[in-house]
């Protein structure tokens, strides 16, 4: 599978809303194509990678960063 064609059917799974977001569409579909997510996670776009750490971020599996009031 090729990565523009992975990277759409998440972006399609994820928009569709039979899903509860990227991390499991990225899942659904690793899953569909018996493939590794390991494997998946090297076909994902930067813009779905950015979305799936700011789920991350939201759901507390990644740590968030500390954001001061400062310029």
């Amino acid at each position: 599978m090729e990565a523009s064609e992975f990277c759409k059917k998440v972006e399609d799974l994820a928009a569709s809303g039979s899903t509860d977001g990227y991390i499991d569409a990225v899942l659904c579909i690793c899953e569909e194509n018996r493939m590794e997510p390991f494997v998946g996670a090297k076909l994902l776009s930067k813009p779905i990678i950015e979305k799936i750490q700011k789920e991350g971020k939201d759901i507390n599996l990644l740590p968030t960063s500390a954001k001061l009031p400062f310029k």
